[in-house]
């Protein structure tokens, strides 16, 4: 797919044959030259749909995409180069407004250029008519995924793109608030593409053109379904941490059987090169997945944290999966967008715990690492939705601690959990390096000592025990 087609081009490569349905036109009729009165502007619309053959800006339509109903929202770049005025404004609200009475997604397929100089600072408040339907189909529960093409720029960028659930990319557009003639004229091209917004943690994915309806409807499909528990009130540490459902049990245990003899030894096994790590897990558990990246903050942690959402057993589960690494702050906050937006839709969340703790350099406390962490355990404090953590590996402090689910915590016997690594425990108590190894045992964090302790519920994967269930965190009978 040319990221310069036709609205009514992209329209017809996404939509299954015979489901689309245009939404009904809305526009106000306006004065002559526009409600500035500037002198041309009724003779610029005029040619701009001579060329289109469209009347404004967006076209939008219902359709399938592949297999899952949404509302398109697709802009037409020929068309004063999609620039967003007045009459456009009316068909994005009428847009969204379709969408939330039919309790359907939103897809906007951007390309513009912002808002149109021939109607001052009326084209420039349509971001605010923008932003607040989009605010109400979020309060509504319903998905929004904005599809970048070329360019991506201004107002759009920073209301139905930037603003979206999740945001995909076609490759080499110019995405960017600032558009090529008006950045600084020695402004890096390279920072205003969709690869840099990627990188930067502002949008999610690039999607090649030939594969973009399978990517989108794969994602329609996982976050439309309506969900089998619905939000409930916010858990509480030793209390059911959800409304109890049917599900699928989490992954249990792929590494060693047997419980580990002292501290120190479930210390060497957590630690242990070959033992299985968060993307095994992952993909013992979904049919598929797709992941979700960046804070929307500037940064990103791919090597340190793994979030998106899968299926299993025809199921959407969300999953905020530490790699065995530190995690550095935009992990953190990724995480803590993920578990927002699945609680917003009323999907259950999966936590994997694997890390010695969180990233403690320099450049960590600069971005910020106490305030993302803060940011995890508040997410997690404040979902509604069942919440099911597995520690599988290390279990390093507050870093650790922060993506766990209060009551709904299980181990592996491949793991450990700790307020603080036992050689840090140790200098902070002031004992020899000799004494590690007695430190931790002092510690007890091996996984039977933490169910002793009622830290965790159960050990999974050994002794056929039965693994927890995603959505079901009622103690077992």
């Amino acid at each position: 797919m040319s990221e310069r087609r036709s609205a009514r081009e992209i329209l017809a490569l996404l939509s299954d044959a015979g489901s689309r349905a245009e939404i009904p036109r809305a526009g106000r009729r306006q004065r002559p030259d526009g409600p500035l009165g500037w002198r041309g502007y009724d003779a610029s619309r005029e040619r701009a749909a001579e060329r289109t053959g469209e009347e404004e800006s967006v076209v939008s339509a219902v359709a399938d995409v592949d297999g899952t109903r949404a509302v398109l929202i697709v802009f037409e770049f020929g068309f004063l180069g999609g620039s967003l005025g007045e009459r456009t404004g009316d068909r994005l609200e009428a847009a969204y407004g379709y969408a939330r009475e039919h309790r359907l997604p939103v897809v906007p397929l951007i390309a513009t250029g912002g808002s149109r100089m021939q109607e001052g600072m009326i084209a420039l408040t349509q971001l605010q008519r923008v932003a607040r339907q989009s605010a109400l189909t979020r309060e509504a529960g319903l998905p929004q995924i904005a599809v970048l093409r070329d360019p991506t720029t201004g107002g759009g960028w920073a209301t139905l793109g930037a603003g979206a659930d999740v945001v995909l990319a076609l490759p080499g557009a110019q995405v960017g608030f600032a558009g090529s003639r008006v950045r600084p004229p020695d402004a890096d091209p390279a920072a205003y593409t969709a690869e840099a917004q990627v990188a930067a943690g502002s949008a999610d994915a690039v999607v090649d053109p030939a594969e973009l309806k399978k990517v989108l409807g794969s994602w329609l499909r996982l976050l439309s379904r309506e969900p089998r528990t619905r939000p409930g009130t916010p858990a509480r540490h030793g209390a059911p941490a959800g409304v109890v459902a049917e599900a699928a049990p989490v992954p249990g245990a792929l590494g060693s059987g047997g419980l580990p003899a002292t501290g120190w030894d479930a210390v060497r096994r957590a630690r242990a090169p070959g033992r299985p790590r968060a993307q095994a897990y992952l993909d013992a558990y979904f049919t598929h997945r797709l992941a979700i990246s960046g804070d929307r903050c500037g940064g990103s942690d791919p090597d340190g944290m793994l979030c998106g959402f899968g299926e299993r057993d025809g199921r959407t589960v969300a999953f905020a999966a530490q790699t065995g690494v530190a995690t550095r702050p935009a992990g953190y906050r990724t995480a803590a967008r993920l578990i927002r937006l699945a609680d917003r839709l009323g999907i259950p969340v999966l936590t994997l715990v694997d890390t010695p703790g969180a990233a403690s350099d320099a450049e960590a406390e600069r971005q910020g690492a106490g305030a993302a962490i803060a940011e995890v355990f508040g997410a997690v404090a404040a979902a509604r939705v069942p919440l099911t953590t597995l520690v599988v590996g290390e279990g390093g402090s507050g870093g650790a601690l922060a993506l766990a689910a209060p009551g709904n915590t299980w181990a592996t016997p491949d793991s450990y959990f700790s307020v603080i690594a036992p050689e840090l425990a140790a200098a902070i108590l002031k004992r020899p390096p000799r004494e590690v190894e007695a430190t931790a045992g002092q510690l007890r964090i091996r996984p039977q000592d933490l169910v002793e302790l009622g830290v965790v519920r159960g050990v999974v994967g050994h002794a056929d025990r039965p693994p927890p269930e995603v959505t079901s965190p009622a103690p077992p009978g």
